[in-house]
């Protein structure tokens, strides 16, 4: 039997919260140790939302979240930057819809200046529908948050996964924790990790992490979110993020544009207690089209191309649960709702400085540059447009899914890479194969074969590489598998859970 392996830090949770933990942990002098408990990362909570980066102007003022998100928009914006993140400066316009939600703008906008935002403005019903020309009538006035934008969060998160890996961390994939004795993790393909600290970034899970470390402090509420999507055609209609009025329950149905040319409506919230339950209704859509029919009328003439649903990690509170025990040698980072796209690096930054008393996080100085990733954008350069790229190599002219124009090149380079997609989802979320209007229809016989041969990766080089490994659920570190000792290909893939069938495409964004 294979020795348990060791590390300084265990970070369990591959979402963009503890991807950016990993990656920031990572850039020190310490073992870390990033585990994920399906077959790839971002395939939780992460890969379910509206792919909104956030100012902030709306946070209760003095909270942690407030503080979080503020700075995680700077420290995201500059990453996307150094990475090719896409992100589109859209901006946002709340629209107030009764003389309620009208009286409620100033003080949203007095909200946003508390939480150090003063770039909203005021404006009348004119000035709202010059903006959005295709609202439905009635609109009252608005108020615009210049600063909001749509990026990938699928991008973000496999970026910070990427980065984690490059920078030492040693990624395990299918490895779903059910036991926790005084530091040893115990998987249920009947492996271990022995880690000095613990970090619990699970999503969904965390409370029950938290419960295997003697806690009873909180519960995760699966909350719903369901969304339709529109095609391309629709785009013109939407130039910014139509938001509405905020509700306790949450920020309510808007209509917004996508990072990849389409137009988005949702998305509803409905509390579950089943954690799997990403499939679609027809009561959530009946209610989308309702909201939709008086938003934007003419939105819902539109072809409809994907539904998807996605579950948030509501609790209790109306704050980030972010803890240090240093009798246990554990770190809750819990209760963290889809601000965490926005937030993830702060929050990183913030776990490191809980833990700057009890471990050396002072970062490296041989740090490697930041991936460049792959661009999934619609508005900027994609690969079947670059001629200099194609003369370079025919593969990147080679399209494959004619709906999403991507191309054998881009297929062959996912596998190719530090992570590379363990199925058909994980191969949606880096290229965009099969996400089009005929939802795979078309290119999905020629797309399965190049999931089948891994891109052809023996045509095109060594299939050997780092990620190679990573498919059969372990990726070790690019700074060598021995900085955590003991490194073991074991090929425990736990259960995918919520594998969502092309009809009901969870894998494609999900719930703000």
């Amino acid at each position: 039997m294979n020795p348990p392996l060791t590390c300084d830090v265990a970070v369990i949770g591959g979402g963009i919260v503890g991807a950016a933990i990993a990656r920031r942990l990572g850039g020190t002098s310490l073992s870390t140790v990033l585990v994920e408990g399906r077959d790839d990362v971002g395939d939780g909570t992460s890969k379910a939302n509206t792919a909104i980066l956030h100012t902030g102007f709306d946070a209760t003022p003095g909270t942690l979240e407030s503080t979080l998100v503020a700075r995680g928009y700077h420290l995201l914006s500059e990453y996307a930057s150094a990475t090719g993140i896409p992100v589109e400066r859209t901006s946002a316009l709340l629209v107030a819809w009764d003389d309620e939600q009208l009286a409620a703008l100033p003080g949203l906008c007095t909200k946003a200046e508390k939480n150090g935002y003063d770039e909203c403005e005021l404006v009348g019903p004119d000035e709202v529908y010059r903006r959005v020309p295709d609202l439905g009538p009635g609109a009252l006035g608005g108020l615009t948050v210049p600063g909001e934008s749509i990026i990938c969060t699928w991008t973000t998160n496999l970026a910070l996964a990427t980065d984690a890996v490059n920078r030492g961390v040693t990624l395990l994939r299918g490895r779903r924790v059910v036991a926790v004795d005084d530091g040893s993790l115990t998987f249920a393909d009947g492996s271990s990790l022995r880690a000095r600290w613990v970090i619990n970034a699970a999503g969904l899970g965390a409370d029950k992490i938290d419960n295997l470390f003697g806690y009873d402090r909180f519960t995760v509420t699966p909350r719903r979110g369901e969304l339709l999507v529109f095609d391309k055609l629709a785009r013109a209609k939407v130039p910014v993020i139509v938001l509405p009025v905020p509700s306790k329950v949450g920020k309510g149905v808007l209509v917004s544009p996508t990072i990849y040319g389409n137009v988005m409506l949702g998305p509803t919230a409905e509390d579950l207690t089943d954690r799997t339950a990403t499939g679609t209704s027809a009561a959530g859509f009946s209610f989308l089209r309702s909201k939709g029919a008086d938003l934007m009328p003419s939105l819902l003439q539109e072809e409809v191309t994907a539904t998807y649903a996605g579950l948030r990690a509501a609790i209790d509170r109306n704050d980030y649960l972010i803890s240090l025990d240093a009798s246990l040698r554990y770190v809750l980072v819990g209760g963290i709702r889809s601000t965490g796209l926005t937030a993830g690096m702060a929050i990183a930054e913030h776990v490191a400085g809980l833990l700057s008393p009890h471990l050396d996080v002072a970062p490296r100085p041989d740090l490697p540059a930041p991936p460049r990733m792959p661009n999934l954008g619609e508005a900027f350069t994609r690969p079947y447009q670059d001629a200099a790229l194609i003369s370079a190599d025919p593969e990147y002219g080679r399209v494959v899914c004619f709906c999403e124009r991507v191309t054998r090149g881009e297929i062959r380079d996912a596998y190719a890479s530090p992570i590379p997609p363990a199925d058909l989802d994980g191969l949606r979320r880096r290229t965009r194969a099969m996400n089009g209007r005929c939802q795979g229809f078309y290119c999905g016989a020629e797309v399965q074969a190049l999931v089948s041969s891994r891109g052809e990766a023996s045509s095109y080089g060594d299939a050997s590489s780092p990620g190679d490994a990573s498919s059969r659920g372990d990726v070790s570190s690019r700074g060598g598998a021995s900085s955590c000792g003991g490194v073991s290909s074991r090929g425990g893939v736990s259960s995918r859970g919520d594998a969502s069938s092309r009809g009901d495409a969870s894998s494609r964004g999900g719930a703000r």
